[in-house]
């Protein structure tokens, strides 16, 4: 369930960055539509981290141990 969450928010970011891409390119900056998909991809970035710290804490998540 937790690695599903973050692939999701993965996806999230990704898609959020080609939004505003499409939006610079649509409107050439006129508008404030980049500014805003800007603003949630650095906003789902910092929960993607949050929820990978918080679960690395917690012991969801297991770092890959060495051989």
């Amino acid at each position: 369930m937790l690695k599903a969450v973050v692939i999701l928010l993965m996806l999230a970011v990704v898609f959020s960055l080609f939004s505003g891409l499409f939006f610079l390119i649509k409107d050439g900056g006129k508008t404030n539509r980049v500014v805003n998909s800007l603003t949630v991809r650095v906003a789902l970035s910092v929960l993607l981290l949050l929820v990978i710290l918080i679960s690395l804490w917690q012991g969801g998540l297991l770092l890959n141990p060495t051989p």
